[in-house]
């Protein structure tokens, strides 16, 4: 039998399917969340709805994951490693570029190339973390020191988040905060230097609010105070600032059990076909809320499960990595993945603030897919190459 195709067939299986079905599940719900978006008259004719369209789209940059995917997860994750640098640095090179334009979503292009940088940063940072992790030590005994890794997780992390957090992209930029404490909890960093940085770091919320926030953020302390006060039910303004919040929720918790169907028509009492759910994001930030109105409670359940599913595989596979690199790549991706789902369905039932943030495998977002499926084949990897270093082993002793 050759190499690939025992490589294909010990893949994680279950893994693939639960990624493919909520990827299937999510070309199903854009389609009905992207049908108010503005499209011309030819595509329009050609595909009959701006949702098709959409939904078409996000066929297209599944079969560019998928490639990356298999590639990925077939390459020893070793070698991948190597990749780290350049696209850490490259990442950050992208996001100072496009830190000064007036940009929604920050995205960068180049020829007929348009990405956001910000998700290949923490692609490329998590890759950079475990590398330095498992390498560092080797140069000198004293580079393994807990203090050097802390400090090597913390600048590693704190670039790509200040950059991103001055682009205004604050759900993005917390993503890292997960990223990081993870790193540092698999990286072997004590249980005393953690509880002595969590200390210090709820000192610091405070001036961090205050002060610091402000100064890299301008719509971000005005989220985080209308949260608060919608918590506090003190009266907020729902045709301005709140207008978001109230509506995505209110079509959450309206939903009932079964929801009010597909591609629901206002006649049925579709607020996002009312366009109250904010139509032009509602594809990508605010896709639960309409995936939740249609499908309701259970719907919404089956979600979760899958994206329980995903994650309890994710951490089946780090407890059998054959080495720190390999945990630490693991344990970041089920941090990143776990950080946007918590973040996006969150914010659409009020337990967090409204932060601009996709969930995976679900919103439409090009570069955003990909990135995850390239993550998910990372962790494949970790799956498939768990004993190559006893094969190695077991034929040198044989030679």
């Amino acid at each position: 039998m050759s190499p690939i195709l025992r490589k294909i067939l010990g893949m994680n299986w279950v893994l693939v399917l639960t990624m493919y079905g909520l990827l299937i599940f999510g070309i199903y719900c854009i389609e009905s969340a992207a049908r108010h978006l503005p499209l011309s008259s030819q595509l329009l004719e050609e595909f009959g709805s701006a949702g098709a369209y959409y939904a078409n789209q996000q066929k297209s940059w599944i079969v560019i994951g998928s490639v990356i995917y298999f590639l990925t997860a077939l390459i020893d994750y070793r070698w991948i490693r190597w990749l780290a640098l350049p696209i850490y640095v490259v990442s950050l090179g992208c996001m100072a570029m496009v830190m000064g334009s007036d940009q929604d979503v920050h995205q960068l292009k180049i020829g007929p190339i348009v990405f956001q940088p910000a998700q290949l940063g923490v692609a490329s940072g998590v890759l950079m973390i475990a590398w330095v992790l498992q390498d560092l030590p080797k140069l000198h005994r004293w580079l393994g020191l807990p203090i050097v890794r802390i400090a090597v997780i913390g600048v590693l992390s704190c670039v790509p988040f200040l950059m991103v957090m001055k682009m205004g992209d604050m759900g993005s930029a917390l993503v890292w905060i997960p990223v990081a404490l993870v790193a540092l909890l698999i990286g072997g960093v004590p249980f005393r230097y953690l509880s002595l940085m969590t200390i210090v770091g709820l000192t610091f919320v405070p001036l961090i609010y205050l002060v610091a926030l402000p100064m890299v953020s301008e719509r971000g302390p005005e989220r985080i105070k209308l949260y608060l006060d919608m918590m506090q039910d003190k009266p907020v303004d729902i045709s301005g600032p709140a207008y978001a919040p109230y509506y995505v929720s209110m079509a959450v918790g309206k939903a009932g059990l079964s929801g009010i169907g597909w591609n629901a028509t206002s006649e049925k009492g579709s607020l996002h076909a009312k366009r109250y759910i904010p139509w032009k994001t509602a594809h990508n930030d605010f896709i639960f809320a309409v995936l939740a109105e249609e499908h309701g409670f259970r719907g919404s359940l089956l979600l979760l499960t899958a994206f329980a599913l995903l994650l309890i595989q994710c951490l089946f596979i780090s407890f059998y990595s054959r080495d720190l690199k390999g945990r630490v790549v693991v344990a970041c991706v089920v941090a990143f993945f776990f950080a946007h789902i918590f973040e996006n369905i969150g914010m659409c039932v009020l337990i967090m603030p409204i932060t601009g943030i996709p969930l995976p495998l679900i919103s439409y977002s090009g570069t955003f897919v990909v990135m995850c499926m390239f993550m998910l084949g990372l962790v494949q990897s970790v799956w498939i190459h768990r004993n190559s270093m006893e094969i190695v082993k077991v034929t040198k002793k044989e030679s």
